[in-house]
């Protein structure tokens, strides 16, 4: 973990309420290639606590990240233009183990703002010449982005919308069921998640979840695990399907 000051170069709107920020600054503590998945956490002026971003992508010293607007701090983020700098944490959590994935059929899942990381992970297997099938789930056809973005990685890839309106009317889960897929990589809201751990395949999933300090000090983000609560900032946000409980 790093902490410094980042210029952003460019923030712009890509879909319904959804934007990507590029930020130029010390990219050293993040694992982008073995261990793609860590992120960001943004201080914002005005506001007590920083802002949790997950990186999507790591070229040299750009760091690409996607973002909804869901409050305060994202609106605010959303107003930023180029030649401005934030405070930023950089490298903070666990990302995906890749090297786990090897030798499996993989799906890279992803949905809503869930999707960004895992551009991140679909590069970086798709690095080392693994085939990958992508699963992008989102609400509706507006708030669809980095489609074809993936498809240029090389990517198999499925899109399923709530309403139809794209792709596969329906879930991730309905759209992973038609691969031969068995081993998934995962990053969305919790009832996606639960979702896919009630499929039974092995695989790891990164939690979306409101963070404290980002950092493992003050225990504010956690989620249930064979072995008692775990902090997702700092144990995380990555953890293998199999130690997940959900609190069943």
């Amino acid at each position: 973990m790093n902490q410094g000051i980042y210029e952003v170069l460019s923030n712009k709107r890509i879909a319904l309420d959804t934007y990507e920020m590029v930020l130029r600054g010390d990219t050293r503590s993040l694992d982008s290639r073995s261990r793609p998945g860590q992120f960001l956490n943004i201080k914002l002026e005005g506001l007590y606590l920083r802002r949790p971003i997950s990186v999507c992508d790591v070229n040299g010293n750009e760091i690409t990240i996607i973002y909804k607007i869901v409050g305060k701090g994202t609106r605010q983020l959303s107003m930023m233009y180029g030649g401005q700098l934030l405070d930023v944490l950089c490298g903070l959590g666990n990302g995906f183990d890749i090297e786990a994935a090897k030798g499996h059929n993989i799906a890279v899942i992803g949905g809503g703002v869930g999707v960004p990381p895992m551009y991140g992970v679909a590069r970086a297997l798709r690095e080392q010449g693994q085939p990958v099938t992508a699963i992008l789930g989102f609400q509706t056809m507006e708030a669809a982005f980095y489609i074809d973005k993936f498809r240029e990685l090389g990517c198999k890839v499925l899109v399923t919308t709530d309403d139809g309106t794209l792709g596969l009317k329906g879930f991730v889960t309905d759209a992973l069921r038609t691969t031969s897929c068995d081993y998934y990589l995962a990053c969305g809201p919790q009832p996606m998640l639960k979702s896919l751990h009630k499929t039974g395949l092995p695989g790891q999933m990164s939690f979306e979840e409101r963070m404290g300090c980002g950092f493992g000090a003050c225990m504010g983000c956690t989620c249930h695990t064979l072995v008692g609560m775990k902090r997702i900032c700092k144990d995380g946000p990555v953890f293998k399907s199999e130690e997940v409980t959900f609190g069943e």
